[in-house]
């Protein structure tokens, strides 16, 4: 089915946040500074010092952890709903969005949207759930699914049009579709800073919202939609674990 034939409140707009599994390099334990280390030596390209490149850590799922999950669903009336589980307990924020999947995204009809989510955020959730000992919802589980059974949308590669070696990021596609900038006053790379230093998880979930926010509109845009107006997008609920 063509994306722009589907229903939008079948569709569920995420983000999530990630940072490193320890706060410094000095503090992980020894054998995971020796598999970090054997990491680094494949990925560190620019040759950073250990302690910096470490910060880079939470971008992969082996290395890091989720700190923040923001969905967003577009209802009948074209309103734009948002809810966000983040904080210290991983395992709790994947839980619990585990639980409002199996509940209301559950049918063979329902997607999950985020951008660059098949390369980044779709995986990593996965991930993440085998890890903390959750069955991973249906919806998730591609395993023996052809590409074109899965129930996964990524506005990079709607972007992309078929161009697999063009990145492009969601700033720039805010920026070009002249939408408010979710990274005014924060971007990824600030996020470990901002869990393991300030701890002010509360800035996280902002961040997180706004980038959730991003993806449904440019999806819409990408559909030839009008996007939704401020007044018609609402941060629902947030729930600390």
């Amino acid at each position: 089915m063509n994306f722009k034939d589907l229903a939008l409140n079948k569709i569920l707009f995420l983000d999530i946040e990630t940072v490193p599994a320890f706060a410094a390099y000095d503090q992980l334990p020894p054998q995971w500074k020796k598999l970090w280390d054997i990491k680094a030596s494949y990925v560190n390209h620019d040759n950073l010092p250990d302690e910096e490149f470490y910060h880079q850590a939470g971008i992969y799922a082996e290395f890091g952890k989720i700190v923040a999950i923001s969905l967003a669903f577009i209802t009948t009336k074209m309103e734009l709903r948002v809810k966000t589980y983040y904080g210290d307990d991983e395992k709790c924020i994947l839980e619990n969005f585990k639980t409002l999947l199996e509940k209301y995204f559950s049918t063979t009809d329902s997607y999950l949207c985020a951008h660059n989510g098949k390369e980044f955020d779709f995986p990593y959730i996965a991930r993440r759930m085998l890890v903390n000992n959750i069955s991973l919802p249906a919806i998730l589980d591609n395993h023996g699914r052809k590409p074109w059974e899965t129930r996964f949308l990524d506005t990079m590669e709607l972007w992309k049009f078929g161009d697999y070696k063009h990145f492009t990021s969601l700033e720039l596609l805010t920026t070009l579709f002249d939408l408010p900038s979710p990274k005014t006053e924060t971007s990824g790379q600030d996020v470990w800073r901002i869990y393991w230093q300030d701890h002010d998880l509360e800035r996280i979930a902002t961040y997180c919202e706004k980038d959730t926010i991003s993806v449904a509109q440019i999806f819409l845009k990408l559909r030839g939609q009008s996007v939704i107006q401020p007044e018609n997008i609402t941060i629902s609920d947030r729930q600390k674990c």
